[in-house]
C-alpha cells in the first residue's frame, strides 16, 4: 500500500511544504548562481529517465559554467565547476529545484538517483531494475557514499532499496541525509568532481 498509494502522497506533500519554506533559500541561490555563471541561465534542465524509463527533464541548479578549450569541447568538470557552484554542490542546494519534480511527479524524494539517458543502452537486466520505482532527489545508495562510491556498489545499493521500499527505510534515509548534508560526505568520487562516466560492464 505505501509503495503504490501512499509514498506518492507522502512526496508530494512534503515536497510542496518544503519548497514553500525554503524558497527565499531558493530566491537567493537563483540569483547568486546567476552573477557568478556571468548572467548564463542559473538553471541546468537534462533528459533523465524516470519510472520504467519513461523520459524527464530534472531540473537542478547550474554550477558549473560553459567553459570550452580552443576546439570547441567543454573544460572538465573540475575546471567549470566555480567556488560559489562547489559551495552550493558540497551543501546540496543544487538539489532544491528537483522538488518541482517530486511535486509534478516524475520524481519522488527518495529512490534511485536518475542517470543519464546516454546510459541506457548500458545496463544489464539487474541494473535496470532500477527503474521500477521513479527516481529520487536522495536515495539509499546516496547515503551510502553517493559519488564517492563504485559503480556496482551504486546499483547494488538502488535495486535493494527497490526490493525493500518501506516507510521505515525512507524515513531512515531521510534522516541520514540530513546527516550527510551537514556533514558535506561523499560529494565528490576519489578523481573527479563529480561522478565519473558509466561504461557499462
Amino acid at each position: 500500500m505505501y509503495k503504490h498509494f501512499f509514498k506518492r502522497l507522502f512526496d508530494f506533500v512534503l515536497s510542496l511544504m518544503g519548497f514553500i519554506i525554503i524558497s527565499p533559500i531558493f530566491i537567493v541561490v537563483w540569483i547568486w548562481l546567476t552573477i557568478a555563471n556571468k548572467g548564463v541561465e542559473a538553471f541546468f534542465f537534462q533528459e533523465r529517465p524516470g519510472k520504467d524509463e519513461k523520459i524527464f527533464k530534472v531540473i537542478k541548479f547550474k554550477t558549473m559554467t560553459d567553459e570550452k578549450d580552443n576546439e570547441g569541447n567543454l573544460l572538465p568538470d573540475s575546471e567549470r565547476l566555480t567556488k560559489i557552484g562547489h559551495f552550493v554542490r558540497s551543501t546540496s542546494l543544487d538539489e532544491i529545484p528537483q522538488l518541482l519534480n517530486v511535486i509534478k511527479g516524475d520524481m519522488s524524494l527518495i529512490g534511485p538517483r536518475p542517470l543519464l539517458v546516454q546510459y541506457l543502452p548500458l545496463y544489464n537486466e539487474f541494473q535496470r531494475r532500477r527503474h521500477q520505482v521513479r527516481p529520487g532527489i536522495t536515495g539509499w545508495a546516496q547515503v551510502n557514499g553517493r559519488n564517492a562510491i563504485s559503480w556496482q556498489q551504486k546499483f547494488e545499493y538502488d535495486v535493494w532499496y527497490v526490493e525493500n521500499i518501506s516507510v521505515s527505510l525512507d524515513m531512515k534515509i531521510l534522516v541520514r541525509t540530513l546527516q550527510k548534508v551537514f556533514k558535506r560526505e561523499g560529494i565528490n568520487s576519489d578523481t573527479s568532481a563529480t561522478m565519473e562516466a558509466f561504461k557499462g560492464n
